[in-house]
């Protein structure tokens, strides 16, 4: 739904937050653009009044982070696009209704998911074709998933919970494998607030499997408790991804790392057909 790109708009100041990596949006901003208000504040202040579960759980909603203005540094309160989606449940507005229209479609989808998990998977599969990507590479890309979560999976039974702390060890197997951590890849392949697999290469994803499923295989077997034991193991399967690259590497005389993006290759696909 195009309507949904409200948040991509140049009138929506957004914070971009390292730690979690995604955006967050000035909620001001996207209450004067769907209700017309000559007054956030007070708009806000009228709403929370209305629905007082939104307003009880606000300081979850809308933490206060620092805002580039034109008169410098402001703390303003910002939400990610969940918290959004929440806070638009409670705007009787008309331009809130294909928001509200699309939450609906989603809970529907996802409850038909929870009855049949294969769903998921199929509807996964045809948004990446959707976008244009071939089938061989959804495919890899479909098992790099499943890669993934098994080693979330054991990562959780090994005593591992904070994100943060999923987070640093996923750092940890890609420095070992490629060299870069995901933030250092991003920065590569010009990216930013898009996923970093969907923008990998057909050998970037299955060194990245292999990183991740040799991790999976250590944990299983030297069975690591706590973040820091993890953090040795995570180390250990990346080197076996990253000692893999570096020997084909050597034979092709190519490095594996690539600046191309799918964005990049989309791109010159569509000025090759105009």
């Amino acid at each position: 739904m195009n309507s949904i790109k409200l948040f991509e708009s140049k009138n929506i100041r957004s914070v971009w937050n390292e730690v979690e990596e995604k955006w967050y949006f000035v909620v001001e901003d996207v209450i004067a653009i769907l209700t017309d208000s000559k007054d956030p504040k007070q708009y806000i202040k009228r709403m929370r009044i209305r629905d007082s579960e939104l307003s009880k759980g606000w300081v979850q909603f809308v933490p206060t982070l620092k805002v580039e203005t034109k008169g410098g540094l402001q703390k303003m309160g910002c939400s990610d696009a969940k918290g959004l989606l929440r806070i638009i449940q409670s705007i009787p507005s008309p331009k809130a209704e294909p928001f509200k229209l699309w939450l609906a479609q989603v809970g529907s989808e996802r409850l038909e998911e929870i009855e049949n998990p294969e769903l998921a998977i199929q509807r996964t599969r045809e948004i990446y074709k959707l976008k244009g990507y071939s089938d061989e590479w959804v495919e890899k890309r479909m098992r790099s998933i499943a890669i993934r979560e098994e080693l979330t999976d054991e990562w959780s039974q090994s005593g591992v919970k904070a994100q943060k702390e999923y987070a640093i060890l996923t750092a940890q197997i890609s420095k070992a494998a490629f060299g870069l951590t995901p933030s250092e890849y991003k920065e590569v392949k010009n990216l930013k607030r898009e996923n970093l697999r969907d923008h990998m290469t057909d050998l970037e994803l299955i060194f990245s499997m292999l990183g991740e499923a040799s991790t999976t295989a250590i944990v299983k077997t030297q069975n690591p408790k706590g973040f820091t034991e993890n953090k040795k193991a995570a180390k250990q399967g990346g080197d076996v991804a990253g000692n893999a690259r570096k020997e084909l590497e050597i034979k092709t005389g190519q490095k594996v790392v690539s600046t191309t993006n799918y964005i990049v290759l989309e791109e010159k696909k569509q000025k090759k057909f105009k």
